[in-house]
């Protein structure tokens, strides 16, 4: 197995690497390189970018107007805008409900939703966890009942993700109680300025409402909404769940961090404290050894071979690491990591004491990466899982 990039891919690397140093805003760059507040207008402005471009649904093939590029090229265009400071993007409509309606919805569907999400113009979120049914989603209650031409949804979600800027929300509702729980759930397509719906931020400890209860109260969804067929939910939700828990590894990201997190160690006298030394050394090589895992997948993917079933086994993985530079990045900042007021440190208001700008926001980082072992499945569950399909135990 050859994990070494070809010349061509080197060559498209550099391309990728030129292009986004021209089109990525200064001003978002820096925010990104010192964990700054994202705005709405700094996320979908990339987004509108990377769609101008062709390049928002950077993994769709070319029969819906993606690039066509392979598993290989996408992995260096996602490093490569994750190490020049882009901002992530968005998952919920080109990585995740995308493929759903290219794979299993109808003609009229790929031409309705699809050209939106390519361009950046439609925000889209997701509609899974509720209060009582988070890593066992089968438990859902959300319940959706056919009327006539439309579907009457009734019930609630929670924990979703940026959803106080929601245009389109995909959600699992249940349309049958017959059978085992799995049986009867189906995948539907909600307007979220619709009648009845409604949305309640969430804030965290960072202090931001990045997640988000949405409630459905008598909401009228039209049946052309319905994606597939109805109560087969569960088989589209686990193909999306596959690509969700593959992104939330996000090695690039962590090799990004990483490099943050020495530049950290540096200025405050750390880098000599052998001790601390290796703790970043031992981080470095679990690093390595996931973009392994990665690449180990790209290249199965490449050469046609089944690529690895280590969906589950990647976010475990890279959801454990985020946490890991998280926890040093605070250590390392020390008393200046307090608390703080956003928006008294954007007006200049807290000063800069010996580069206090720069860890200020390490507090909220941290905090905010405690939900990565959680969401997504939490990685409890995901352990089990990979023991039953990939250890076979």
């Amino acid at each position: 197995m050859d994990l070494n990039f070809t010349a061509e891919e080197l060559a498209f690397r550099a391309e990728i690497r030129q292009w986004v140093a021209d089109n990525l805003p200064a001003a978002t760059r820096h925010k990104v390189h010192h964990a700054l507040r994202l705005t709405r207008e700094d996320l979908q402005g990339w987004a509108r970018i990377l769609g101008r471009r062709g390049w928002l649904g950077w993994g769709w093939p070319r029969e819906f107007s993606g690039p066509g590029w392979n598993a290989v090229q996408c992995h260096l265009f996602e490093e490569e805008c994750a190490l020049a400071g882009a901002p992530r993007v968005a998952p919920f409509g080109p990585v995740m409900v995308a493929p759903v309606i290219m794979a299993f919805g109808s003609k009229a569907q790929q031409e309705r939703f699809l050209p939106g999400i390519a361009s950046g113009d439609v925000w889209w979120s997701q509609g899974y966890s509720e209060p009582g049914a988070g890593s066992d989603l089968a438990s859902l209650k959300t319940r959706a009942e056919r009327r006539g031409d439309s579907y009457v949804v009734n019930g609630q979600k929670t924990w979703t993700t940026l959803g106080q800027y929601g245009e389109w929300i995909f959600c699992l509702v249940r349309t049958s109680s017959e059978g085992k729980p799995q049986t009867g759930i189906s995948f539907l397509l909600i307007d979220m300025k619709s009648p009845g719906v409604s949305v309640r931020p969430i804030v965290l400890l960072d202090g931001e409402p990045e997640v988000n209860e949405v409630f459905f109260d008598n909401v009228e969804v039209p049946a052309g909404n319905l994606v597939g067929e109805e109560n087969k939910g569960w088989t589209y939700a686990k193909f999306l769940l596959g690509n969700e828990r593959t992104h939330i590894a996000d090695v690039n990201r962590s090799k990004r961090e990483l490099e943050r997190l020495k530049r950290i160690a540096r200025a405050q006298g750390l880098w000599d404290d052998l001790r601390f030394r290796d703790r970043i050394a031992r981080l470095e090589v679990d690093i390595v050894a996931l973009e392994m895992m990665v690449l180990r997948v790209l290249s199965a993917e490449k050469s046609g071979r089944k690529s690895l079933d280590v969906a589950g086994l990647l976010k475990i993985r890279g959801s454990e690491i985020q946490q890991r530079y998280a926890e040093l990045m605070m250590l390392a900042g020390g008393p200046l990591t307090r608390a703080f007021v956003y928006e008294a440190m954007e007006a200049g208001w807290q000063g800069d004491p010996v580069g206090a700008t720069t860890l200020m926001p390490l507090a909220g980082s941290y905090f905010n990466m405690r939900k990565t072992t959680i969401y997504g499945g939490s990685n409890e569950v995901q352990r089990n899982i990979v023991a039953q399909t990939v250890l076979g135990s």
